[in-house]
């Protein structure tokens, strides 16, 4: 059993997933955001190893069938994976890990890893959804399109996981976040692991 605890959160391109992280990292000690690998290109300003691990599609796909992901999945014709070496490791040494990805990403780790936490981020409106998109300038209307079709896809898969927070107000959002990761460093499983020594005393 890790005395970490691995986090999920997932959400529609444009609800505001990136965001709420950094404000997360920014709030609470002892928890870091896992670093993907994926075969699509740097969008301005991302740097490799830091928001992304960018590699080939070849090399992926040897990875791929190495089995060293935790998940993987195609979204938009690139893919994304976590490396299940790097997730547990930190786990291992009591750093909680927060990873973000879609729905069927959240299924493989889940069936992996049972006591995963996940969190579902919704808009406020489908309309918000598309003046955020908009409002990012990086892609064309028939990438915003495929976008707002995928999040119906995505937004119908939300009772599928443990938490619900809707960012309509940004702070708002941030603050039950952080909610959610302090009340589950206090589950009985992570406990016991943290606590053994303790425990064992006590039970003398």
């Amino acid at each position: 059993m890790f005395s970490g605890t691995l986090f999920i959160v997932s959400a529609p391109s444009g609800a505001g997933k990136s965001s709420l992280e950094k404000a997360l990292l920014q709030r609470v000690d002892g928890i870091e955001r896992s670093i993907s690998h994926t075969t699509r290109p740097p969008r301005p300003g991302e740097r490799d190893g830091v928001d992304y691990h960018f590699v080939s599609r070849e090399d992926f796909e040897r990875m791929v069938a190495r089995g060293e992901f935790l998940e993987y999945a195609t979204v938009f014709d690139n893919m994304y994976g976590s490396l299940r070496s790097l997730v547990e490791e930190k786990l291992r040494a009591g750093i909680d890990v927060i990873m973000d990805m879609d729905w069927q990403g959240a299924r493989q780790v889940r069936e992996a890893m049972p006591d995963v936490v996940t969190i579902f981020i919704l808009p406020p409106s489908l309309e918000e959804l598309r003046r955020r998109l908009e409002g990012r300038g990086q892609d064309s209307e028939e990438v915003i399109q495929r976008r707002m079709q995928k999040a119906r896809d995505e937004i119908a898969h939300y009772v599928e996981y443990d938490y619900l927070v809707v960012n309509d107000d940004f702070d708002t959002a941030a603050r039950q976040l952080e909610h959610i990761v302090r009340a589950s460093r206090l589950r009985l499983g992570p406990q016991q692991v943290r606590n053994a020594a303790m425990i064992a005393s006590l039970l003398g």
